[in-house]
């Protein structure tokens, strides 16, 4: 494959605090998002579902159709697990609490 036929990615996945999945990819000019998941093997890895991903490229939201470009860093996003008014809820709380307490 001829360099410039060909583009560089990262694909990164954090499963989980301080557990981060970077793989590197070399693909072919024109590949899309979705192209560069399957080829990075990552959803299988993770057992990701294959519906309902959110991506980003560079920290700004993309779709799975999204052409990519050189040195482009793909982001597999996971789902809040709580809504982030009622974690900074909590997190008021329980200063709140420990300041009360000492």
């Amino acid at each position: 494959m001829d360099r410039a036929e060909t583009v560089t990615v990262e694909l990164v996945y954090c499963a989980g605090p301080g557990l981060v999945d970077l793989q590197a990819l070399e693909l072919p000019s024109g590949a899309t998002l979705a192209q560069a998941l399957l080829a990075s093997g990552m959803a299988e890895r993770h057992g990701l579902p294959s519906e309902g991903l959110r991506f980003g490229i560079w920290g700004k939201a993309r779709d799975a159709a999204t052409v990519l470009r050189a040195r482009d860093r793909i982001e597999i996003y996971r789902p809040l697990t709580v809504d982030p008014k009622e974690a900074r809820r909590q997190r008021y709380r329980r200063h709140r609490d420990k300041a009360a307490r000492g």
